[in-house]
């Protein structure tokens, strides 16, 4: 198996193949969490955690776990990381593990997570998974942080809770509303999508002239 460099991890997590808007994995979170931009700064923090140690863990023990019983170990993983996060938001921080609600505990089913583990920590080393995991949490952090912003400026007219839009501004309720969120995340799914096309056509046409 040829070498993973870091660079090729961060770029593919990120940008190349983000989960949210290239895979189209963890939309029910992405959608669920993002009316304010301080929830879904906690769900992504909480996604980066769990999707980073259980890649590492799974990868430690990949070489242990027989094939049939890999994906219940792997769910095993996962919930564990879920509860230490769910534990530490109850702990320090209340009013956010009220307002995500359950939404904390279904990232034990987040696709996100599942697909790494088996995809890329079942068959690479456990530091490059460990990385793995934190860029594609990354990725899908950056995604809630955009439709977040977007939702909760024009919807509460606040950026992290503090009001920016002045008195005379009218809150756009749909905002707030699950359309508004599905509205939001399309419209960044379709840009992302039109940077790359045009950015492969330009590489595409750079290769053509090279040759």
């Amino acid at each position: 198996m040829a070498k993973i460099k870091t660079k090729d991890v961060w770029i593919m997590g990120i940008w190349k193949e983000n989960p949210v808007v290239i895979q189209v994995l963890g939309i029910c979170s992405a959608l669920a969490v993002t009316n304010r931009m301080d929830n879904a700064l906690i769900m992504g923090a909480g996604l980066i955690f769990v999707t980073a140690f259980s890649e590492f863990t799974v990868s430690i023990l990949r070489m242990h776990t027989p094939k049939h019983i890999r994906m219940m170990v792997q769910v095993l993983i996962i919930s564990a990381f879920v509860i230490i996060v769910d534990i530490y938001l109850k702990a320090y921080l209340p009013n956010a593990s009220k307002a995500l609600g359950p939404y904390v505990g279904l990232i034990i089913t987040n696709c996100i997570i599942m697909g790494r583990c088996e995809v890329f920590a079942q068959k690479n080393r456990p530091a490059i998974s460990f990385l793995d995991g934190i860029f594609n949490g990354i990725g899908y952090t950056l995604v809630l942080m955009v439709v977040a912003f977007a939702r909760e400026l024009l919807g509460f007219g606040t950026f992290f809770g503090i009001p920016v839009m002045g008195q005379g501004w009218m809150n756009w309720v749909i905002m707030i509303m699950p359309p508004g969120a599905f509205f939001m995340l399309a419209l960044v799914v379709w840009g992302v999508n039109t940077v790359r096309e045009k950015q492969e056509t330009s590489e595409s046409a750079g290769e053509v002239k090279a040759r």
